[in-house]
């Protein structure tokens, strides 16, 4: 499946096909009686390189409107992700061997056509409605076949199957149970956060070592653990209740279950780093996107044996691998890049 997928999916609505390779028809609804913007409109810029706002738009068509502002920033985060990974790819693509030629895009684009005949639709309707054109479409193809090139460049069986064995917990559908308290972090304000979650850690480390200092002389070592696995959450939720900014507050922190990645996954440097945790185990500060957490694990569950040679695990593998690999590219390039984002006309 195609890493590409997401931005497939968000910019065409689902348009046919839920991978590059391996296509699996959706039928799209028409979207609501709406104006876009016209094709010339440039919502940002990429290193000189322009966004449209159409292609925002094409993607908000579905979002209710009371959410469409929200979303609008995600939309064009992910578009201007993608971009950034596209002019990687084409800086390196004669030096990898990347070169994505005109009759593979055309035999793909062929293929979308005839899924869309098989369902009984009209291909032009179908791209009127979805306010791409021919053109456009062969580009996004071309741009989704060239990282596929990449990713399987990069990838090829003997590196997914050391990735496998190296990160097992990834794969096996083990899943682990945590608490959190999540502080949002602006830039200027992420040594104070750092610091308030440092002092929540400590504040309830004090309240675990009082309750176990009240034990009476000669408690055996079980009673003592499961002491101090309580007094830790019980005392981890207060604090998540009063101080978290996540939803989840209203339940002290309490995520569940879930797995490493896949569905149901918490980001990766949450879920990397809950994951490394024992049960009734705190975290140091967590980065991610949405700000700082602080980390309680609570509970696992082991993993099922899996081979790599299952092909569904393999895929699974590699759909994996791909999205770390675009991680990397974009740590190492998004800070390089210049982005512009276009303020819009009210």
């Amino acid at each position: 499946m195609s890493a590409r997928l997401p931005y497939l999916l968000i910019a065409y609505a689902a348009l046919l096909f839920a991978g590059i390779t391996t296509a699996q028809p959706v039928q799209v609804p028409p979207p609501k009686a709406e104006t876009p913007p016209a094709r010339d409109v440039v919502a940002a810029r990429v290193n000189g390189q322009p966004i449209p706002e159409l292609a925002v738009f094409r993607s908000l068509t579905r979002v209710p409107l009371d959410r469409r502002e929200e979303a609008r920033k995600d939309v064009l985060t992910f578009l201007i992700d993608n971009m950034i990974v596209d002019q990687y790819l084409l800086q390196i693509q004669t030096q990898l061997k990347i070169q994505v030629e005109a009759k593979e895009v055309e035999e793909h684009f062929l293929k979308v056509k005839k899924e869309a005949a098989d369902m009984g639709n009209d291909f032009d309707k179908l791209l009127k409605e979805l306010m791409i054109t021919e053109s456009e479409m062969r580009i996004e193809l071309t741009s989704a076949l060239r990282w596929d090139k990449f990713v399987l460049k990069q990838g090829p069986d003997a590196v997914l199957q050391d990735y496998f064995k190296n990160n097992l917990g990834m794969f096996n559908g083990s899943e682990t149970k945590a608490r959190h308290i999540l502080l949002p972090a602006p830039d200027s304000k992420t040594a104070d956060v750092v610091g308030k979650l440092t002092a929540i850690k400590k504040k309830i480390e004090a309240e675990v070592a009082v309750a176990l200092v009240k034990l009476p002389a000669g408690t055996d070592a079980i009673t003592r653990e499961k002491a101090r696995a309580k007094t830790l959450e019980d005392a981890f939720a207060e604090a998540a209740t009063k101080e978290s900014t996540c939803p989840s507050k209203k339940d002290g922190g309490d995520l569940g279950f879930f797995p490493r990645v896949g569905a149901g996954a918490m980001v990766e440097p949450f879920a990397k780093a809950a994951f490394a945790l024992k049960p009734y185990q705190m975290s140091e500060p967590v980065a991610t996107d949405f700000g700082y957490h602080l980390i309680l694990a609570i509970d696992s569950k082991p993993g099922r044996d899996v081979k790599f040679e299952d092909p569904k695990v393999k895929a699974f593998v590699q759909e994996v691998y791909a999205d770390r690999l675009r991680e990397a590219v974009l740590t190492s390039y998004k800070a390089k890049s210049k982005i512009e984002i276009v303020e819009r006309k009210k």
